[in-house]
């Protein structure tokens, strides 16, 4: 494992994007237990970008136009969706000291499809993690899952830290009802332009 990796991995996870977006969004509206579960759920969603990288199947979405397209308008599709519930006043991103309990799983259940419904990532890891992998390995499957499981690592670890700040500055938020309105259309806002930048993505 390299420094270069390191680095490079940290300023693609702490780049802001949908999973570090939708666990501010839960940090904010449900607090910090809510923001850490969020924060899970977005890495779980890496897993099956990384089983399709190994198996071979992100070579399919690159090649493939059709394949491509049609994973990439289900992540616009859905992005588009989270832009529309953030937007309503209570929504389940809604903020306020009374709002309904979410469980655990679907918290976990949005933050995976919202890394699931991406099809860069999967890119990401088909052209990312073999140039650490040397061609003497005879089995670069292990290395692959080292460098994925430090890259999952970091992805917890940086979303866990922007959740807890949004659930630090949360009961300032709750008393104040015109920056709730704001950061309603603000978080809807940067789902709408998170899905018109990957609607217009090319493999």
């Amino acid at each position: 494992m390299t420094l270069e990796f390191l680095i490079t991995s940290f300023i693609i996870v702490a780049s802001p994007g949908t999973g570090a977006l939708y666990t501010l969004a839960t940090g904010l509206s449900r607090g910090g237990r809510a923001s850490a579960v969020a924060a899970f759920g977005c890495t779980l969603g890496i897993v099956p970008h990384l089983l399709a990288a190994i198996a071979g199947l992100a070579a399919v979405l690159h090649t493939s136009a059709m394949a491509f397209q049609v994973f990439k308008y289900a992540g616009v599709a859905y992005l588009l969706f989270m832009a529309w519930q953030t937007l309503k006043e209570h929504g389940p991103l809604s903020v306020a000291d009374d709002v309904a309990e979410r469980s655990d799983a679907q918290v976990i259940a949005h933050a995976v499809l919202i890394n699931i419904l991406n099809p860069k990532l999967s890119i990401f890891f088909m052209a990312f993690l073999p140039q650490f992998v040397s061609v003497a390995d005879v089995d670069p499957v292990p290395k692959m899952l080292l460098l994925s499981g430090v890259f999952m690592l970091m992805t917890f670890v940086v979303f866990a830290i922007y959740g807890a700040f949004a659930a630090s500055v949360r009961d300032h938020v709750i008393s104040r009802p015109r920056v709730l309105t704001w950061m309603r259309r603000s978080f809807s806002a940067a789902f709408v332009a998170l899905g018109a930048k990957l609607a217009v993505a090319e493999r």
